[in-house]
């Protein structure tokens, strides 16, 4: 494990300490920033297939609607 900190104003360190028998502001901390990077994750994912998506071509070759229909009703 790695270890980070960050500074608080006093008056937040000592309303911590005021509850940290029924809070583990480590763990608290923790979870908030896992939380926070799986949704940076989708997000960039999102952003990525949006991108993916956005170089498809939008039309389908000419007839190929009538081909599908044709190849589903002869399935029957």
């Amino acid at each position: 494990m790695s270890v980070f900190s960050i500074k608080l104003r006093r008056e937040i360190k000592e309303k911590m300490d005021k509850y940290r028998d029924r809070v583990n502001w480590a763990e608290e901390v923790r979870r908030f920033i896992e939380s926070r990077l799986r949704m940076l994750e989708a997000e960039e994912n999102i952003k990525n297939i949006v991108k993916t998506l956005s170089q498809l071509p939008l039309e389908s070759p000419r007839g190929s609607s009538a081909t599908s229909v044709r190849e589903d009703r002869d399935s029957h």
